[in-house]
């Protein structure tokens, strides 16, 4: 449908790879009822579609030509697709849904009245049937992504950045209790709130606003948050480490605040009598959109783990590890991530815990280990992966597994050269020689953790986590050599691998510079060495020319040359007289 105010050459559509829509979409099809109306006003990736299959969809898009693909993509689907502004909805249609996932400003055009922020809201929430649902996706001005990012938001001038949001702008909220206010203005009840991580572009993660704010220790949530953060700024140029400015957060209290988006779900009054299931504490795409999600729910007083829909399992054949989509159930366990603990042990320079934090790491994977080798998913718990609870090690996502058992050795090897590679790449500061490279920073903290490791240990252990990364980033032998070449480069005062850091680059140079110091700290020495050595031997050289022309010492040369001459005669004399009574007896027993 095409009632006016459509823009015909623009385009509106996300590039971002999760193409289904990613947590976005689990979250907009857990909330669809079967057979509900819903009203997708604003852009959503085509893939998002398929999973409402199951209600009935009117699309609202403001561009043409993403009117014209959507309704391609939705030929088989029972979809409308309406081309222009807000106004161009049925004056006499409600929804029991309404979705907008990018944001309102995407939904009116510029082709005719403009509503502003809270003008599109009330439209939204007047076409809500009583007791109706709206999911709203907010970007926040001041969010990590905008902190991180080497170019300001306000200098943006490029197409797709015809209205720039900022705090400046009163017309739309800038934080959640803002967001709040507006949603009762239009008489909306807020329900609960998500961060949305790691882009608002591109998000891959969703966890509960309420969760953040009170698990700020909580290990699921410090490594959730940093890989969404490393996944999802690796090919980026950022000012500063998102991965780590995000854990900081969390364990500050402000990654709800920091969050880059906010989607929040509320509800028309009068609400009804029976209010829907549940929802979740979080949602994570955990890599392609075909490897699936995971979802987090709450149950009694845990955290438990759950499917959203069914992951591909790899084969334990397809290289060392596997994935086994069947391990996530049950409760997710509590505690604080070993990665964060060994950090700030570290930072103090608190060399009592960190010996009791690896000997306990280490008699734990003892523990699990049979004739020494270790299998399934302990054999792969590296630091990020594994929660302490007070003296319980647990492995935290345990669907990862080990095609073949490792040797224990090799298994802890890998974790400390994982660990040695963050703490020395990433510039913190440890209580040990700024001269150890990562393999000998290894051996150092696998005596910590009371084992005798060596470096042809670590080499190995090395090449194993280069053959598991492959695996699990599906890179061809071509990949995984160039990636086993990047592992072996990496030394004290390279940049930490992932992001593009200025942050990090600078600290990188910080620490070369030091380096390129301290050799030629040591060069000016050793030419001071070779200097003072070659001066002593020119004095030599010249005294000796000195002596070999006095008076004295040729008058020497003249009583010593007689001598030596004498002292010869001697000495042929003797061999003389020695070999004459052996020439008389053979004579005579000749006779």
């Amino acid at each position: 449908m095409l009632p006016g105010g459509e823009m015909l050459a623009w385009s509106d559509l996300p590039t971002e790879e999760l193409t289904d829509g990613g947590p976005l979409g689990v979250l907009g099809a857990r909330v669809v009822p079967a057979g509900a109306r819903v009203l997708l006003a604003g852009p959503h990736p085509p893939g998002f579609l398929d999973r409402l299959a199951h209600a009935e969809v009117t699309c609202l898009l403001r561009s043409h030509l993403d009117g014209v693909a959507l309704a391609e993509h939705a030929a088989t689907l029972p979809v409308r697709v309406i081309v222009g502004g807000p106004a161009g909805l049925p004056a006499d249609e409600t929804y029991d849904v309404v979705v907008a996932m990018s944001g309102l400003d995407s939904v009116e055009s510029i082709e005719g009245a403009r509503l502003g922020w809270d003008g599109v809201l009330a439209m939204l929430a007047d076409r809500l049937r009583p007791g109706g649902t709206l999911l709203l996706r907010m970007d926040n001005p001041v969010g990590l992504h905008r902190i991180v990012d080497v170019s300001p938001w306000y200098a943006a001038r490029d197409d797709s950045r015809w209205t720039v949001e900022g705090v400046l702008d009163a017309g739309h909220p800038a934080n959640l209790d803002q967001l709040r206010r507006r949603l009762v203005d239009a008489g909306l009840t807020p329900g609960a709130f998500f961060a949305a991580y790691p882009h608002p572009e591109s998000v891959t993660t969703l966890v509960a606003t309420e969760a953040l704010d009170q698990g700020t220790s909580a290990g699921l949530l410090d490594a959730m948050l940093h890989n969404a953060c490393s996944d999802g700024y690796a090919d980026r140029s950022v000012l500063q480490d998102p991965a780590r400015l995000a854990v900081d957060a969390l364990h500050a209290g402000l990654a709800s605040g920091l969050a880059p988006a906010w989607v929040v779900y509320a509800r028309r009054s009068p609400l009804p009598a029976v209010e829907p299931a549940d929802l979740p504490v979080a949602l994570v795409q955990t890599g392609p959109p075909d490897l699936g999600g995971i979802e987090v729910v709450t149950a009694g007083q845990d955290w438990h783990w759950q499917l959203t829909q069914p992951l591909r399992r790899t084969t334990p054949e397809t290289g060392p590890a596997y994935r086994d989509p069947g391990a996530l159930t049950g409760p997710v366990p509590a505690g604080r991530l070993l990665r964060t603990l060994l950090l700030d042990a570290c930072l103090r320079q608190d060399l009592d815990q960190l010996r009791a934090l690896l000997s306990g790491y280490a008699h734990w994977l003892d523990s699990g280990a049979v004739a020494g080798q270790i299998a399934g998913a302990s054999a792969l718990a590296g630091v990020d992966n594994v929660v302490v609870d007070g003296d319980r090690f647990a492995v935290l996502d345990p669907s990862w597994q080990a095609a073949a058992p490792l040797p224990v050795n090799v298994a802890l090897a890998r974790s400390l050269w994982r660990f040695a590679a963050i703490l020395l790449t990433g510039g913190y500061a440890h209580p040990w020689s700024s001269t150890l490279d990562l393999a000998g920073l290894t051996v150092v903290l696998g005596g910590m953790a009371g084992r005798n490791l060596d470096r042809a240990t670590v080499r190995v252990a090395v090449e194993t986590e280069a053959a598991l990364v492959a695996a699990r980033t599906d890179l061809d032998p071509a990949g995984q050599e160039e990636l086993r070449d990047q592992l072996d480069a990496l030394e004290p005062n390279s940049p930490p691998p992932g992001p593009r850091s200025y942050q990090q680059l600078h600290e990188a140079w910080l620490r070369q510079r030091e380096e390129l110091n301290r050799i030629q700290a040591v060069l000016r020495w050793t030419e001071d060495l070779i200097t003072s050595r070659e001066r002593a031997l020119r004095r030599a050289d010249a005294m000796i020319k000195l002596l070999s022309g006095s008076v004295s010492f040729r008058l020497g040369r003249l009583v010593i040359t007689p001598a030596r001459w004498a002292r010869r005669a001697l000495r042929a004399l003797k061999r003389r007289l020695r070999k004459a009574p052996n020439q008389r007896t053979v004579r005579g027993g000749q006779r």
